[in-house]
């Protein structure tokens, strides 16, 4: 099988991971930036799609920052930021990964999970994935920083067993991978 692209879009939870060493399968693109809200990725998608030709896979993780400031509309930019990538990378499987269960005092768990919710209606209405890491990392407290945001070790360990997981059925028998997830 070749090995396939794939993109990291996101906050520093992307960029303060080294996610080639544990995805070797794959050849990864890391465009994680620190303190990235949703719009200032959505201002970004030009220049990234500039960059990079043609992404098999593409993980965005974003929206932490706009809890941090207080900013909870950011839905209209997130579908923004799919549309470009779809239109822009058509082959290629676009993965919206979840907000995760962050300890902001201002933050309910009934609000996380209502955007969430959002979100994963809005990935099926767009022909992207969601992926669910809210659920497996609401139980622990062990996955978090004493900051409440910043994951672990032990959290990404889980985290990238999960999108290989979650990505291993897209690229069995080296099938084109668009849309496996309608």
């Amino acid at each position: 099988m070749a090995q396939s692209n794939f993109l990291f879009l996101g906050d520093s939870l992307i960029a303060d991971f080294d996610w080639q060493a544990r995805m070797h399968h794959f050849e990864v693109f890391n465009r994680g930036v620190p303190g990235e809200t949703v719009q200032g990725l959505r201002n970004r998608i030009p220049i990234i799609t500039k960059d990079l030709a043609s992404p098999d896979l593409i993980l965005v993780m974003i929206g932490t920052n706009n809890l941090i400031i207080e900013n909870f509309s950011f839905m209209g930019s997130l579908r923004q930021i799919i549309i470009k990538l779809t239109s822009q990378y058509p082959t290629a499987e676009v993965i919206i990964n979840s907000l995760l269960p962050c300890q902001l005092p201002w933050v309910s768990m009934e609000t996380l999970q209502r955007i969430n919710a959002a979100t994963e209606a809005m990935t099926r209405q767009t022909g992207s994935c969601y992926l669910d890491m809210f659920s497996k990392f609401k139980p622990n407290p062990d996955f978090f920083q004493s900051d409440g945001i910043h994951l672990t070790d032990k959290a990404y360990d889980l985290w990238s067993k999960s999108i290989l997981e979650f990505v291993s059925f897209l690229i069995e028998d080296e099938q084109p991978i668009k849309n496996q997830c309608i």
